[in-house]
């Protein structure tokens, strides 16, 4: 499993879904925010599912 996720992109996620997690997490009833778990995991392992399947 290489990564394929540059690492602008992957500093991002980590950045987005952290703080959609927090933001759930301080302000209850914000229940999507729990998404925030696949941009930060996929962020850290530096591998998106997702994109294995649309690039080549």
């Amino acid at each position: 499993m290489a990564d394929n996720i540059n690492q602008l992109e992957r500093y991002l996620r980590v950045i987005v879904g952290g703080g959609l997690l927090l933001w759930t997490l301080f302000f209850e009833g914000a229940v999507w925010g729990w998404l925030g778990v696949v941009p930060l995991a996929t962020g850290l392992i530096g591998w998106c599912p997702v994109y294995s399947l649309f690039r080549k």
